[in-house]
C-alpha cells in the first residue's frame, strides 16, 4: 500500500514539556488509521501536528518531519494554508459557522477563488450528498447551520472539510458528543469517504476503532507503543502495555 502521510521522528514540546517523543507512523492511502490511548497521551497533539495546527501556539515547538506524498509539510517556506487545504480537519465538537448551510459549504471554495454561482451550487450539492445530508437539508440551504441537530452539524462540518477536496481528512473524536444513531451515520460516512480520502481518527471508543479502522496505533505518554492492523492489535497485541490497556488492567 502506498504511504500517503508519513511521520518521521516527530518531537513536540510545549515550552519545556515534551509531549510527542520521536513518533514514527506510516498512514497508507485510502485507509482509516485510528489513534487510541489514555487521555493526555498525545493523540490529539499528533493529529493537530498533521495539519500544522500548532503553528497557532507560540509555546509549541515541532522537530521532525511529516511527509504528504514525500513532501515535508514542515519544510521552510511551506505555505500553511496550502497544507491545510490538502489536509482537512474535523473537530470533536461540531463547529459550523454562524452562516447558512449553503455558505458553510461554499466558504472554502470561495476562499480558494471560486466565485461562479453555478459551480458553487454544484460543489455544495456534491459534498452534502457525499456526507449523506443532502436529502435532509436540500430545501433549507438558506437556513442557519446552527439550527441543525448535533449529528447533522457534524456531517455538515465533514462536508465543509471535503468541499475543498483535501487528500487527507483528520477527525478528532468526531462522535464523542453524538448519540448512537448519529455515531452510526458518521461511521458509515467514514467508510464511504475512505474510497476518496485517507483518514486519521482519534477515538476513545474501542468499538468504533474496531468498526472503522484498517490500522490502529496505541499511544502512551507521547509515544506509539504499537501500530498494527486493527484486528491484530485488538485480538493479539504484541506489547504487554497494549494488552493491559485493551483489557482495562491499566495504571
Amino acid at each position: 500500500m502506498k504511504t500517503k502521510l508519513a511521520v518521521r521522528d516527530l518531537h513536540l514540546h510545549y515550552g519545556t514539556k515534551e509531549v510527542l517523543k520521536g513518533i514514527d507512523l506510516d498512514v497508507p492511502e485510502n485507509n482509516i488509521v485510528a489513534l487510541i490511548g489514555p487521555s493526555g497521551c498525545g493523540k490529539s497533539t499528533l493529529l493537530r501536528a498533521m495539519n500544522r495546527m500548532h503553528d497557532l501556539n507560540p509555546e509549541a515547538k515541532v522537530k521532525g518531519q511529516i511527509l504528504l506524498d514525500d513532501d515535508d509539510i514542515y519544510a521552510p517556506g511551506k505555505d500553511v494554508v496550502a497544507v491545510r487545504r490538502k489536509i482537512g480537519m474535523v473537530f470533536q465538537k461540531p463547529n459550523p459557522f454562524p452562516k447558512s448551510i449553503f455558505d458553510n459549504i461554499a466558504y472554502g471554495p470561495k476562499l480558494a477563488g471560486e466565485n461562479n454561482k453555478q459551480k458553487l451550487h454544484a460543489i455544495v450539492e456534491r459534498t452534502l450528498r457525499s456526507s449523506y445530508l443532502w436529502e435532509e437539508v436540500k430545501d433549507d440551504l438558506d437556513k442557519s447551520a446552527l439550527s441543525l441537530s448535533g449529528g447533522q452539524q457534524q456531517r455538515l462540518c465533514i462536508a465543509r472539510a471535503v468541499a475543498v477536496e483535501p487528500e487527507v481528512l483528520l477527525m478528532d473524536e468526531p462522535c464523542s458528543a453524538l448519540d448512537p444513531i448519529s455515531t452510526a451515520r458518521i461511521e458509515e460516512l467514514m467508510l464511504e469517504l475512505k474510497k476518496q480520502y485517507t483518514i486519521v481518527i482519534v477515538t476513545h471508543n474501542m468499538q468504533q476503532a474496531q468498526r472503522v479502522a484498517d490500522l490502529t496505533a496505541f499511544m502512551y505518554f507521547g509515544e506509539v507503543i504499537e501500530f498494527a492492523p486493527t484486528r491484530q492489535l485488538f485480538n493479539a497485541p504484541q506489547m504487554e502495555l497494549t494488552a493491559n490497556y485493551l483489557s482495562g488492567n491499566f495504571g
